[in-house]
């Protein structure tokens, strides 16, 4: 059985009540626009924020199924260190599946919907000054993705996610000589002042209960937009243009940090 085949629509849907309460509950999360995703196969690309515990995917997730069904594909391309011990199987009935670029090619062109967030970890433990950035670190591997596929890509934005605590540094100095860079695959260490640890390794802190906000934009044809043989920076640059000023945008509507 294929990693695509592991995922069981059954388990989603009886898995999404108490999700979706978690998701709304604590976060209060909102999405918009999530019936933007055309039929077929589409490649969601996010900004990533929260550190060690993003909340991207699960709220995404919950909106999707709510709009299209627990039965319609959605797929996410995980670290392989989700997929350790007793965690596996389980991951692998929501749809979380190794980033690969063949796995993404797979899902793609059998007409699934997969999420990707660019940015990596370097976006998830972005300093707080720089909450508000899409940055991508200049990877642009997702677009070759979706136009090997022939699949439209989708960008999603988010914001509240880095206000989860305050994150003070990626800690790319330290990470060159931590113990743990090879089983972590990063060269991060990033550092935060959050609950309860206070003034620690990020990761260690627990997330606080800020709010949310989610929208979907415009889906973008990257061959009918640029041309079949588009030069990638520029294409990237455009989308993480359209992504930056919703962005702002949704920025400027936020009145408060952590409450929104």
């Amino acid at each position: 059985m294929s990693a695509l085949e592991r995922r069981d629509p059954s388990y989603v849907a009886g898995a999404l009540p108490l999700l979706k309460l978690a998701m709304k509950a604590y976060f209060r999360s909102s999405v918009s626009g999530m019936d933007k995703v055309p039929d077929g196969g589409a490649l969601i690309v996010g900004n990533h924020s929260g550190g060690l515990m993003p909340m991207d995917v699960p709220i995404i997730a919950v909106s999707f199924a709510e709009t299209f069904g627990a039965d319609r594909p959605l797929y996410c391309l995980a670290h392989d260190m989700l997929f350790t011990g007793a965690a596996g199987p389980v991951m692998r009935k929501f749809g979380f599946v190794n980033a690969t670029r063949e796995a993404a090619h797979e899902i793609l062109t059998a007409g699934g919907v997969t999420i990707v967030f660019p940015g990596g970890d370097y976006d998830t433990f972005r300093p707080t000054l720089k909450a508000n950035v899409v940055d991508f670190n200049g990877r642009t591997g997702y677009l070759r993705t979706a136009l090997r596929a022939g699949v439209p890509i989708v960008p999603v934005v988010s914001i509240g996610g880095q206000e989860s605590q305050l994150f003070l540094t990626r800690g790319e100095w330290l990470g060159r000589y931590s113990p743990l860079r090879k089983l972590m695959r990063t060269d991060l260490f990033p550092i935060g002042f959050g609950f309860p640890f206070g003034l620690v390794p990020a990761p260690l802190n627990f997330p606080l209960p800020t709010k949310i906000t989610t929208q979907v934009l415009d889906p973008i044809d990257i061959e009918a937009e640029f041309g079949p043989d588009p030069d990638l920076a520029e294409v990237d640059e455009v989308v993480r243009g359209r992504m930056q000023d919703a962005l702002a945008e949704m920025s400027r509507q936020r009145r408060f940090p952590v409450l929104g």
